[in-house]
């Protein structure tokens, strides 16, 4: 059932899931269409016919998926086909954060986040796989085979969320979960051709280490093939539990009237300058928007270079606290030398500059101050999603000497991060496309709670360019 094409993969095909998206599957769903169990067999299908070539599951779960699937709940997305991401509990299978210095156990009960998921409807087919601890913008390991992307399988599927940006993207599930700590829903949507929206800070229930963080920079949410699935989301995930202090996003059907003010930035703060092909993406996308009516023009970084700086001591920061405390958060089996080249190196840069913590921490914190004032005379700002075309496999190995792996996640990785920072929503969309061939995300950045403009804005560039299609 593979369909490949020149160096692409996808298992779309003539089954219960068809090419439909998740809002579409629903709606077969509740007509009696289509059972939950049918669309579970079909995508177990799918994920048994692509891993070989992508390996995007990280723990299969099938057997209970199919056997389970027409109990589940009959929420909005009753009997759709997904995977949660390895470093959140999904209860009966171990949570192993895509590293293997120690085995975890499974799971007694499902995460804060997971049980939020369950009470929407979907039918849960394993957990998909990412990079040790989601520090990686890459889906590699230092053994073992990577997550392949699956337009070009010589190239990367993204990271943190790479497992399951691969699994939507091929067509296995119209949607899985993703969570981002410093891009990773954006990054592998933008790698994959999907559609990526990280949330304000506070918009889903938290995980527990999400409250322990000094900075909280984790979001958690899903990748998409389509504007109205991560639409839908939304708003089925505001009507289970109602953010505090965030206005409502409701149930967003399409594009708006209203005619945005539209700020561009196309180099990032780590002073690398973006490539060519992105930098096209962007300017292509701003005459678009341009086009659309909307007021474009350029603007400047709402921060300092000195945010790269304290970002990547916090990166670093997050590397000592796995290492150091991992036997206490993981388990006495956890053993920090098994760790990769990358963790090791993260925490070893962190202990040289330990002593900068404090005013690290309290400057990350007054960015959300910097961020919202660039609102104040604009709707959203466009940007690249990273600062060049999605790489080669190898190019972000954690085989790699660590400051040499490090300084390319620095050029890669510019622009993400100061939404996980700041709190504020960011999206990835797949409006362009590289002279190999892939995707190119284009990001879309708002205030604070206006994750609604956010999806107007990108239903409206979903029908003035639609999206490519995997199938050609």
């Amino acid at each position: 059932m593979i369909h490949p094409m020149p160096e692409r993969v996808h298992a779309f095909t003539d089954d219960a899931l068809g090419d439909h998206d998740a809002t579409a599957l629903a709606s077969l769903v509740e007509q009696k269409e289509v059972s939950p169990a049918e669309l579970a067999e079909a995508a177990v299908a799918r994920a048994e016919a692509v891993q070989p070539l992508l390996n995007g599951v990280h723990v299969a779960d099938y057997e209970r998926a199919l056997a389970t699937a027409d109990s589940t709940p009959h929420g909005p997305f009753h009997g759709v086909p997904t995977f949660v991401k390895d470093n959140v509990d999904l209860a009966g299978l171990p949570t192993n954060h895509g590293t293997t210095a120690f085995t975890a156990r499974p799971a007694a009960q499902d995460g804060p986040f997971v049980t939020q998921l369950r009470s929407l409807g979907f039918t849960f087919l394993g957990k998909s796989r990412l990079p040790e601890f989601g520090f990686s913008a890459s889906t590699e390991y230092a053994e073992g085979d990577p997550v392949r992307n699956p337009w070009n399988t010589d190239f990367s599927a993204g990271a943190s969320s790479g497992g399951s940006a691969a699994l939507v993207a091929s067509g296995v599930v119209p949607v899985a979960h993703a969570n981002d700590g410093g891009g990773s829903i954006r990054i592998p949507a933008a790698a994959c051709g999907l559609v990526g929206l990280k949330p304000t800070r506070g918009r889903f229930v938290l995980e527990p280490n999400e409250r322990a963080m000094p900075v909280n920079i984790i979001g958690q949410g899903v990748v998409t093939r389509t504007v109205r699935d991560t639409a839908r989301f939304f708003a089925a995930m505001e009507a289970a539990r109602p953010a505090r202090g965030l206005p409502p996003v409701r149930r967003v059907l399409g594009p708006s009237s209203t005619r945005l003010r539209v700020g561009v930035v196309l180099d990032s703060v780590t002073g690398t300058p973006t490539d060519a092909e992105t930098r096209a993406a962007v300017e292509s996308t701003a005459a678009l928007l341009a086009s659309l009516g909307h007021e474009v023009e350029e603007m400047d970084l709402p921060v300092s270079a000195k945010f790269a700086e304290d970002f990547s001591l916090y990166w670093g920061m997050l590397g000592f606290a796995i290492t150091a405390g991992g036997k206490r958060a993981l388990g006495p089996e956890f053993d920090p030398a098994r760790t990769d080249n990358l963790t090791r190196g993260l925490a070893a840069s962190y202990k040289k500059r330990l002593a900068r913590t404090p005013g690290m921490v309290l400057r990350l914190r007054r960015s959300t101050r910097e961020y919202r004032r660039a609102f104040a005379g604009r709707d959203v700002v466009l940007s690249p999603v990273l600062g060049h075309t999605t790489p080669l496999l190898g190019h972000l190995s954690p085989t790699l000497d660590f400051e040499e792996l490090f300084e390319r996640l620095r050029t890669y990785v510019g622009f993400t991060p100061l939404n996980n920072v700041t709190g504020g929503p960011g999206m990835s969309l797949p409006l362009a496309a590289s002279s190999t061939g892939l995707p190119i995300g284009v990001h879309l950045s708002a205030d604070l709670g206006d994750e609604r403009t956010l999806l107007e804005l990108a239903y409206e560039l979903e029908e003035a360019r639609p999206f490519a299609s995997i199938r050609g």
